[in-house]
């Protein structure tokens, strides 16, 4: 046997052991499938204090299947990055807990063909985002008119479609407002409180928070929002 297959030998070995280790000691692992993707790298992401941290990742080269380990103590979000050398950002986020999450999108979609499959977290999010795709459609579609109204100088035309705008705006905070109500039981309510609903009123904010049973409270996005009213409080 040569230097070189001696060398190349220890690293196949080293990666073996590394591997099993990893499999042993995760408690989460994401399985998926990228249809049509024959290159690529993917990584398992997590939010840091300022950046994004990778937690695990895996090189694409043929075939369209990955695995992605990791350890979580809690359910909390987290992100299948796709790296394919085009100059862009890929990223999926999803509600992870322990045990395994499944993903399967396409290349073309990456993100609006993902089925995403695993958590009750994320089956949550799934009812919830089904649902914000349809405000979100409706919005598209009064800033079109809008467009077309400005485009035109009929200004009765744009006070009416800004006056609807902010009438979906209203009912899209009202229903994450009570979507959160509703599952104060789960790690959904604070983390739509903290992240799709930042700058409703407080007294909104203020009324997730005290909804939320004691074991969420204590959960990481429960003692995120408790900062957050905390230091809104220190700042009025």
């Amino acid at each position: 046997m040569t230097k070189f297959n001696k060398i190349l030998s220890l690293l196949i070995l080293i990666s073996m052991i590394v591997s099993c280790g990893k499999d042993k000691e995760a408690n989460f692992t994401l399985k998926g499938s990228i249809k049509g993707l024959k290159k690529g790298v993917v990584y398992l992401q997590k939010d840091g204090d300022s950046i994004i941290i990778d937690l695990d990742s895996m090189t694409i080269a043929g075939q369209p299947e990955f695995t992605l380990h990791t350890n979580i103590d809690e359910p909390i979000l987290l992100y299948l990055k796709l790296f394919k050398n085009d100059g862009e950002e890929h990223y999926i986020p999803f509600f992870a807990d322990k045990g395994v999450t499944t993903i399967k999108t396409s290349l073309n979609k990456f993100n609006y063909d993902a089925e995403i499959n695993g958590s009750k977290q994320q089956d949550l999010l799934n009812e919830y985002t089904k649902v914000m795709s349809k405000f979100n459609d409706q919005n598209l579609s009064l800033i079109e008119a809008n467009f077309l109204a400005q485009k035109e100088n009929d200004s009765i035309a744009v006070d009416s479609l800004n006056k609807v705008s902010e009438t979906l705006m209203k009912r899209k905070y009202s229903y994450t407002i009570q979507f959160a109500l509703n599952h104060k039981d789960n790690m959904i309510a604070p983390y739509l409180a903290l992240y799709e609903i930042p700058s409703a009123n407080p007294i909104y904010i203020d009324s997730v928070y005290n909804g939320l049973t004691e074991d969420i409270k204590q959960s990481f996005y429960g003692k995120k929002l408790e900062e957050v009213i905390a230091n809104r409080s220190s700042d009025e």
